[in-house]
């Protein structure tokens, strides 16, 4: 059951990096939230209001506390378990609804950072933007993206059908996808990335069939700088996200079975921030703006499931925005292996050696590095034997040589 806590004056409720699953909220008194800010290192504060929730993402999300909390004053606060505040509040849409808000603007925020980080402070409109993306797709030979992703240019900009450079993307693209070549590399993208988790069971009703959709390898499903209209449901494959960033296409995440996207543009009425691209077949529900809302209220569940997968979303960015603020390339090239044990945890660690089902051509991505500067540097990886690298696998070694590498090089710097 829920109960009051009371504290003194300076006292603190939870530190960062704690592993807690309770939710609060101030009943009484004034308490502070500190965070540290995973680009300058800098220490942020804000205080909460009284009627206010703290501490959900860290709880439903089971993930350690990101900012520490502490009393200005003696202080009283209702604290709950993940599974009370659950129970309590599903059926709240008002309050779910403010949260995925809240989430979804954190979501943004966060990758604005990563553009920032990887240089990229250009303003696009929505015409140069899509052209960006679409010849990104072009120099990394993915036949069918680029095709895709010029015939939403020219749908929405029909006047630019002339436009010389387009035209040569769409009839080479086109000219590829005729012969069924979608990517330079679709066995290695579509092998990468094989396997999946399962899908939500309430979606397999007879009742959503009307909602499926599906793609096959490299087509895009939504697009950055689109307007959004249509979130999605993956009940089969999996789906990448990428963003265009200094003229490149660079991996944000990869979604499996069960995962939603596209709804960051549903709750902030914004264009999209990401283009999301299928990986091998893909099978998945689209559901449009309107009935958004009326899909969360008439489904509790299903609002619990996206604010914890927000939860997971802003957790796993911060997470790589970590990665992308470390200027040695060796060390940022070693934490990406530490962040893939972490994804993947064994449960004993006297074995340091590790197998990923990832490809060089993943971890160059995840790096944010310049491709030829990560290969240089996995090389030098595999000369030392600290890592193998196989056609859909990579090898670490010793995963701690990986952990001192980041510690000692690193020094959290752009």
């Amino acid at each position: 059951m829920p109960k009051a806590m009371s504290y003194t004056k300076g006292s603190i409720i939870y530190f960062e990096g704690d592993t807690d699953d309770r939710v609060f909220i101030l009943q009484k008194g004034h308490v502070v939230i500190t965070t540290t800010d995973v680009e300058t290192k800098l220490q942020t504060s804000e205080q909460i209001k009284q009627g206010e929730f703290f501490g959900v993402k860290s709880a439903i999300g089971h993930f350690p506390r990101e900012e520490t909390v502490m009393t200005l004053d003696e202080a009283v606060c209702i604290s709950m378990t993940s599974q009370e505040f659950e129970m309590m509040f599903s059926n709240n849409k008002q309050l779910i609804m403010k949260m995925l808000r809240v989430f979804s603007n954190q979501l943004r925020q966060i990758h604005k950072k990563t553009e920032s980080v990887m240089n990229n402070n250009e303003s696009f409109n929505q015409m140069d933007g899509l052209f960006g993306v679409a010849k990104a797709f072009y120099d990394d030979e993915k036949w069918q993206s680029c095709e895709d992703v010029c015939k939403i240019y020219l749908r929405l900009y029909p006047t630019e059908a002339n436009n010389k450079e387009l035209k040569e993307m769409l009839l080479k693209s086109n000219a590829y996808v005729k012969k069924g070549i979608s990517s330079a590399n679709a066995a290695e993208e579509t092998a990468a990335v094989a396997g999946g988790g399962s899908s939500i069971k309430m979606f397999e009703l007879p009742a959503f069939k009307r909602f499926q959709k599906t793609y096959e390898n490299g087509q895009v499903i939504i697009c950055e700088f689109e307007r959004g209209e249509t979130f999605y449901l993956i009940q089969s494959g999996n789906v990448q996200l990428t963003k265009c960033i200094n003229e490149s296409n660079k991996n944000l995440d990869i979604l499996k079975p069960g995962e939603f996207f596209g709804e960051m543009a549903i709750l902030d009425n914004t264009p999209r921030s990401a283009t999301c691209v299928a990986r091998g077949h893909v099978e998945c529900l689209e559901f449009n703006k309107a009935n958004f809302e009326m899909l969360i209220t008439g489904n509790p569940q299903l609002a619990l499931i996206l604010l914890k997968i927000f939860c997971k979303r802003i957790y796993d960015q911060k997470r790589r925005l970590r990665i992308l603020v470390i200027s040695d390339p060796q060390a940022r090239l070693a934490d990406v292996f530490c962040m893939f044990n972490e994804m993947n945890p064994v449960t004993s660690t006297a074995d340091r050696r590790r197998k990923f089902m990832v490809t060089e051509s993943d971890i160059v991505h995840w790096s944010g590095l310049p491709p030829q500067t990560a290969k240089d540097e996995l090389k030098r990886f595999v000369v030392s034997r600290k890592i193998e690298i196989f056609d859909t696998y990579i090898i670490v070694n010793n995963i701690a040589d990986m952990q001192r590498i980041v510690e000692s090089r690193s020094d959290q710097k752009k």
